[in-house]
């Protein structure tokens, strides 16, 4: 057994960055695809920069790759170019330049994941829409996705998931998913080298603001309401929204917002940020007066200089006693842009008034997905593993740990996870201390049956449910009849959330309020239910032994 143990640091990074490339009312099922209609004149609709043509497929209208900004290097956003005529939307545009998809070398990670990773160029920032109706006069709740992967990876058609037509349909909703600059090309802080990159660490994040205003500007014409605008995100798609609800130039841009498995409280600073920028600069071998030929500089190179950089970087901030969970590509805290931490030491006052949906699945980090030897691991052997990082306190772990999943098999106690439920209750304190819109709170705990089991309820496995996508990713839910079930429960929650701030379903018990004092927490599965602080027991004796969290 010893020699398949892997560091928490190491499986952290795995199942952080599995959605995305390492360097690294009533519900119906997903359905066959039916007639396909794509013609000058049909799904013709107006943008600010000019006409649009999409395509109608059972009833939704679908536009992919529409530009909404476009960028130079390291540069904030500016306004598309305008085109003359009627511009083709039909085909999911590039995605943002990035590393090696490592997980397309595990053949039970490719075949549950089915990533499509579409095709790099840098100008990427486009947006992708499904939208049950356009020139019709409704005004539709806007529910826009922001992809996982950190910071570094993913994109907005990544996993068969994302696709927003089966929610769009059902829910009649307007769906937005989009792709922004990421890693080396959407935040490394060049501020040291003057003015005209003061805000090259944030340029991902502004391109996040940039989308929300085109969504502002324009979605009207796709039957969405601009003033009822719902951003969500799993990993670290939940990271990019804990960060907008700091973020000021994103206020008024949207009205609620929901956290999945990201609940992020602190990023970058420009202590380590700039850091990282002067040490690209210098792997690079240029002089700071010949900064900008980075702009030149082939993008392969530039990310192999920038991962050296974050590596050297990391390893001194380590030594310094930093632990933050984002470090190298991520917004940074530049008082400007982002001028403080997301939700240390408080929730932002900006978003006060902010409903908020936050949740994790209850294995995450599933390492006995991971590590083969762990799925059937005795309890001797899951306890041996427990002393490793509990040490005399593991009979309290426990304790306190059959108190709150009584009857637990032994692979539970390495798989339940530790690493972002406690960043989520935490995310939940401090924005109930606010005392301002209410804050939900969930754990998915459905466990899937694809390839015997081994999946459990892993990092994501939420997303398919959230999109009423059930059948469509059947690869990682298996989609079978309980599955589709609480498909169509978790979606037309997120849909309520997105219409009226209340996540209500017919069939889910009443989701009440997260309090401190009640812990209310909606818990999925086949049988969903409410538990009321469950796990605070146990979340003290975790938060003893603090890992490198959010």
């Amino acid at each position: 057994m010893k020699k398949q143990l892997l560091s928490a640091g190491t499986l952290t990074m795995i199942f952080f960055l599995s959605c995305g490339p390492v360097t690294n009312t009533q519900r119906q099922p997903a359905q066959a695809p039916q007639e396909i209609l794509a013609s000058s004149a049909v799904a013709v609709t107006d943008t600010e920069s000019g006409k649009v043509t999409g395509y109608l497929e059972d009833g939704v209208y679908i536009y992919k790759g529409i530009p909404y900004a476009r960028a130079q290097r390291f540069l904030p956003p500016v306004a598309a170019d305008a085109w003359e005529g009627i511009r083709s939307s039909r085909a999911y545009g590039p995605t943002c330049p990035q590393g090696k998809r490592m997980g397309w070398y595990s053949d039970e990670q490719a075949f549950a994941f089915d990533w499509d990773d579409g095709f790099p160029d840098e100008d990427c920032l486009r947006v992708n829409i499904w939208t049950p109706g356009i020139s019709d006069g409704k005004k539709r709740p806007v529910m826009v996705w922001l992809h996982g992967g950190g910071y570094a990876a993913g994109s907005g058609q990544e996993l068969p998931s994302y696709d927003g037509a089966n929610l769009a349909r059902s829910g009649d909703v307007v769906v937005v998913t989009l792709n922004h600059r990421l890693n080396v090309l959407g935040f490394l802080d060049l501020s040291a080298f003057g003015d005209t990159y003061a805000n090259s660490g944030n340029a991902g994040l502004l391109d996040l603001v940039a989308a929300l205003q085109w969504v502002n500007k324009n979605i009207a014409s796709f039957g969405g309401d601009a003033q009822n605008v719902t951003i969500f995100g799993q990993s670290g798609g939940g990271g990019k929204v804990s960060t907008l609800l700091a973020t000021p130039a994103a206020k008024g841009l949207f009205h609620k917002a929901i956290v999945q498995s990201g609940s992020m409280l602190r990023s970058m600073e420009t202590k380590y940020s700039r850091r990282i920028g002067t040490a690209v600069v210098e792997e690079l071998g240029l002089h700071p007066s010949r900064i900008d030929e980075l702009q030149k500089i082939p993008y392969e190179q530039l990310l192999a200089a920038g991962e050296k950089a974050v590596a050297r970087v990391r390893a001194e901030a380590e030594k310094e006693g930093n632990s933050t969970f984002i470090f190298g590509w991520g917004p940074t805290v530049d008082g400007d842009v982002l001028p403080a931490h997301p939700f240390d030491p408080e929730a932002p006052a900006q978003s006060k008034d902010i409903p908020l949906l936050i949740g994790t699945t209850l294995h995450e980090f599933t390492m006995s997905t991971y590590v083969p030897d762990f799925r059937n691991i005795t309890r001797d052997n899951a306890v041996g593993f427990l002393k490793q990082r509990y040490g005399d306190r593991t009979e309290e772990f426990l304790q306190v740990f059959e108190k709150a999943y009584p009857g637990f098999q032994p692979k539970d106690l390495i798989d339940v996870d530790f690493v972002f439920r406690p960043g989520a209750v935490e995310q939940a304190r401090l924005q109930v201390a606010r005392q301002g819109a209410p804050v939900y709170m969930y754990i998915f705990a459905w466990e899937s049956p694809v390839m015997d089991g081994i999946l459990r309820s892993t990092h994501c496995m939420e997303i398919p449910f959230v999109f009423n996508n059930v059948v469509r990713h059947a690869t990682m839910t298996g989609g079978g009849e309980a599955a589709r079930e609480l498909g169509e429960k978790m979606s037309t929650a997120w849909v309520n959330f997105a219409k009226t701030g209340k996540p209500e379903a017919k069939d889910l018990p009443v989701w009440e309020p997260y309090t401190v004092e009640q812990g209310a927490t909606m818990f999925f599965d086949t049988t969903s239910e409410i538990r009321y602080n469950h796990d605070k027991e146990l979340l003290e004796v975790v938060r003893s032994f603090p890992l490198r969290g959010f």
